[in-house]
């Protein structure tokens, strides 16, 4: 349990260094809830994990979309790829499709853009935006930019699916409609919660 002790600047530098969740033109966003680790209420991977819902759901999706897709043709990453969008900007990711052959299998964030993202939740410390759709367009814009072909945000509260593609209008549907990933591989959320909650 983290104590409320003084935390030295030094110490302070490199926890907020821990704490930064993306960076968009050298700009850092933190992790929601980043000031409470700096004033010790909270240990770093109390901001940094995710919910139980938010964790089984991208561990679900991964697992549906490897039994359906052509693993000749594509890749699937999830925990959160770092993905250089730009210079000194990068964007976490929950899960991206990749053509397999243009994928690196580095040890650093990768520079391909994915195919597909699907992003569940927002994670960010929201403080620089005037509210969660901000955040949340500016992220989907700047990946669509980068060579993403498409973007899809999944909210839990809410339970509604935005819905962004390249030159198209983007789409907010709730979640219990099916919505198409990659050529006719279609995921419904809320049919597919239901069938491991029997």
């Amino acid at each position: 349990m983290a104590t409320k002790e003084k935390i030295s600047p030094q110490e302070k530098r490199k926890l907020l260094r821990l704490l930064i969740y993306e960076k968009v033109q050298g700009k850092p966003i933190y992790y929601r809830d980043y000031k409470k680790v700096l004033k010790g209420e909270l240990p770093p991977e109390a901001v940094r994990g995710s919910s139980e819902l938010q964790a089984f759901l991208v561990a679900l999706l991964v697992a549906y979309l490897f039994s359906k897709l052509d693993k000749e043709r594509y890749l699937i990453t999830a925990n959160e790829l770092g993905f250089f969008t730009g210079e000194d900007s990068y964007r976490l990711l929950d899960i991206a499709i990749f053509d397999k052959e243009k994928f690196g299998f580095t040890e650093e964030y990768t520079k391909v853009p994915p195919k597909v993202v699907i992003e569940v939740d927002v994670k960010a410390d929201l403080k620089g935006y005037a509210s969660v759709e901000d955040y949340t367009f500016e992220k989907t814009q700047e990946l669509l930019d980068a060579g993403v072909e498409k973007v899809i945000w999944i909210f839990t509260k809410s339970k509604r699916i935005l819905l962004a593609e390249k030159g198209k209008d983007w789409i907010v549907r709730d979640w219990d409609k099916d919505v198409e990933i990659l050529e006719g591989i279609k995921i419904n959320v809320e049919k597919l919660l239901k069938e491991v909650q029997r």
